[in-house]
This record gives C-alpha cells, sequence and structure tokens, in this order.
C-alpha cells in the first residue's frame, strides 16, 4: 500500500567531516555557531524548498562540545582485538564505539596488524559511521577488494542494518518505508526534500538525491520483542514525501527501539528519516532529539551499525557481520537477555 501523508516541520543540521584532529574542529565551532535559520526570501527562488527546518538552537551549544570532547577520545584511542568482529587476509569488521571519529579507528589499525604481514598502507574504509553511532566498520586490506566494495555498496548489494532508540509518539505502523528527497539547504545543513524534487539542483550547486529507508518497531516503553532480521520490506506501508510532516517532535512520550534500513546511502540519513517520522532517536540533538530525559543527560545519539551482509569479493561466499548490542538496545528488551 502506497501512503501519501503530510508530516511537521522537523530540524535538520549540518554534520562536518569525521576528524581526529582537535585543530579541524576550530572549523567546526565556527561553522555550528552561525545560524542556519532560512531566509524568508527562500521561497521567492526557483530552489528546491526543504521540508524540515535547520537545527534547533540547542544543537549550537551541545555539538561544539561533544566534537572537542570525542577529539580527545579520538586522539587516544587504539584499537584492540576484543574490537574485532572478523578478519581474514582482504578485509577486517570491527565494533566502532561510540564517540569515536572512523579516522582514528583507520590510523590505529596498522598497529594491531604489525604482526600479520598485512600491507598497511592500502588500508581503506569501506562504509562510515558518524561520529556517535557504534556498530559495524568495515576496513578493507587490498586497493582491488576496496574497489569491489564501492561497486557493491553503489549498486545496492551491502545490505546495512541499524538500530535506533527513539523518543517520540508511538508509531502506528510496525514496517515502512520511507522516501524523500536528500541535500543541503541555502546554509550548508542536510535536509529532506520532497520525492519529486530529486534530481533539481540547489543553492551550492549540488542535486537532491532520492534518498529511501526501511523501518521496523521492535518494542514501544519496553514491550516487544527483539526479532531476527527481517524482511523490513514485507507487508509496510510506504510514505512517498511530498510535504512537511504534520507529526510533531514535540510529542515525547514514548520509548521506541526501531530497526532500520537504508537502501540509498546518504548523509544523516537514518537521523533524518527518523526526525521526519516524528520519532527523533534519543541524544540527536541535530535533528530534534531529546536531550535531557528521565532526569539524565544524553551525552551522544543511540544509534547503532548491527550489520552489514554482502558477498564476499573475493570467495564470493555470503557474509553476515554482526555487532555486539550497546545497552541502552538490550535495555528496553532485557526481559528477553535474562
Amino acid at each position: 500500500m502506497t501512503v501519501k501523508f503530510r508530516l511537521l516541520q522537523i530540524p535538520l543540521i549540518n554534520i562536518f567531516p569525521s576528524s581526529t584532529r582537535i585543530f579541524r574542529h576550530r572549523r567546526f565551532i565556527f561553522m555550528a555557531s552561525q545560524s542556519y535559520f532560512d531566509s524568508p526570501s527562500a521561497a521567492t527562488t526557483d530552489y528546491p524548498v526543504p521540508l524540515s527546518p535547520p537545527l534547533p538552537a540547542l544543537s549550537k551549544d551541545i555539538e561544539p562540545n561533544r566534537a572537542l570532547t570525542a577529539s580527545s577520545k579520538s586522539a587516544l584511542f587504539s584499537l584492540s582485538r576484543s574490537h574485532v568482529i572478523f578478519e581474514d587476509e582482504w578485509i577486517i569488521a570491527v565494533n566502532k564505539p561510540q564517540g569515536i571519529y572512523c579516522e582514528s579507528v583507520l590510523s590505529s589499525l596498522p598497529d594491531l596488524l604489525n604482526d600479520t604481514g598485512a600491507n598497511v598502507s592500502e588500508l581503506h574504509l569501506a562504509n562510515r559511521l558518524d561520529r556517535d553511532t557504534s556498530g559495524v566498520m568495515l576496513i578493507t586490506k587490498l586497493h582491488k577488494v576496496a574497489a569491489k566494495f564501492v561497486k557493491a555498496f553503489t549498486d545496492h548489494k551491502v545490505r546495512k542494518i541499524y538500530l535506533a532508540y527513539c523518543v517520540g509518539l508511538a508509531p502506528k505502523w510496525e514496517k515502512i518505508t520511507v522516501k524523500s528527497g536528500h541535500g543541503r539547504s541555502k546554509y550548508g545543513a542536510w535536509r529532506v526534500y520532497a520525492a519529486s524534487d530529486a534530481g533539481r539542483k540547489l543553492p551550492g550547486g549540488s542535486l537532491v538525491k532520492d534518498m529511501e529507508t526501511s523501518f521496523e518497531v521492535l518494542s514501544v516503553n519496553g514491550c516487544g520483542c527483539f526479532k531476527e532480521v527481517s524482511d523490513l520490506h514485507k507487508d509496510e506501508d510506504v510514505v512517498i514525501v511530498q510535504e512537511k510532516s504534520v507529526i510533531g517532535c514535540d510529542l515525547k512520550k514514548d520509548e521506541i527501539l526501531v530497526r532500520a534500513s537504508p537502501r540509498s546511502g546518504r548523509t544523516h540519513q537514518i537521523r533524518l528519516h527518523c526526525q521526519y517520522l516524528g520519532i527523533p532517536i534519543r541524544g540527536d540533538v541535530r535533528y530534534e532529539g531529546v536531550y535531557e530525559w528521565k532526569g539524565s543527560r544524553c551525552d551522544s545519539h543511540e544509534l547503532h551499525a548491527e550489520s552489514l551482509s554482502f558477498e564476499h569479493p573475493i570467495t564470493g561466499k555470503p557474509m553476515l557481520l554482526q555487532a555486539p548490542l550497546p545497552s541502552w538496545a538490550i535495555q528496553p528488551l532485557r526481559s528477553q537477555f535474562e
């Protein structure tokens, strides 16, 4: 069933390249302090109009501090064998901790591989995770393998599964797929656009791209069950985004654990679509996630790369790489793990 409905104005925020070098974050702090609220004249241009608002004022205070904290942690970070999920002579998969930049994981990998004889000059990130997103991070050991993964990701032959802990109004759907546009607004923030805007030019010269994510509810307020990864496209509703959301992110009533599978690989894709559905990720202050919840402050957003599945680029064998669950994902389903 294809459903078109109005969804509410939601704040999307800018994202900046991950880095372990503290001096890089001077630029982050400068940019985060600028105003990204839309100009009243934006509607008079020929550019597509974003369907979600810019970053909240709260994020401009919190994000720079989070970036500096992550820079300090990343500078001291080193991989250990306990982080390794899988390794062979061509690839290595690790469980990236929350609050660590991808580049720090990559730069600390040679020390871990020194005794294996791997050619560390050819190490390459096959996938990237946001600073505060934990979970499966895949690194290739040879240039030829890296090239094969680039093609596999481009051809949508790598399946990515995430877990997100959200706070909002409990959805009426069990499974849903959201299709929208994605791009940078006039002030550089990542935004949701109408699906029909895909291909249209944006102020910076880039184009609106398509963005598609499938979601499945696992738990609402601790009630539910942890399911094995299923076909998220089966028995789902489909939302084709054309207008602003009418679901308010201020309806912060319920705790919802969802599984998400992004078909496209756009920056902050899951975070943007959670926000648009009115269930922003807890702690994700860029996209209206709560900063304080039940008397505690959230130091990061709660998004976890649960698994990657693909055909091994050399052996051709089907691979399923899974990361251990973080405590916030276990807690709402604790009765099943006891």
